[in-house]
């Protein structure tokens, strides 16, 4: 029984990684929570897909502004690290699960969804 165990674990773990042992690119939807523990990590990037007003508005400390509308196309341009750690909000979740959607679609394999700055719980700049 014990080996079976062993083998459903490393047949479920086979399916995180391609053929060539690299992560596989794969849609993650996060809570807030787990999206601010990983916001202490370094090199993450806290991404807002909102407009300008909105983020001027009041926007998450460390992100940076890349309108949803401003990405399309240019995933490669903007994020050619394909294994960088990518947090993406907007206002609601809808707008974020596009674009991170789209990157996963470009090969990006660390790229989380956390919804919107509507659910966010934590402090914001405003």
């Amino acid at each position: 029984m014990r080996l079976l165990s062993i083998l459903c674990f490393f047949l479920l773990l086979s399916g995180c990684f391609s053929a060539e042992g690299s992560p596989t690119a794969e849609y993650r939807k996060i809570s807030s929570e787990e999206a601010k523990e990983m916001m202490s990590a370094s090199g993450v990037v806290i991404l807002d897909v909102r407009t300008q007003e909105e983020y001027d508005a009041g926007h998450i400390e460390g992100s940076i502004l890349i309108p949803d509308f401003e990405i399309a196309g240019r995933e490669e341009e903007f994020f050619p690290d394909k294994s960088a750690t990518i947090l993406i909000y907007c206002r609601s979740g809808r707008r974020s699960e596009n674009v991170a959607r789209a990157l996963v679609e470009k090969g990006h394999t660390a790229v989380y969804d956390f919804g919107g700055i509507l659910d966010w719980p934590y402090d914001v700049i405003t």
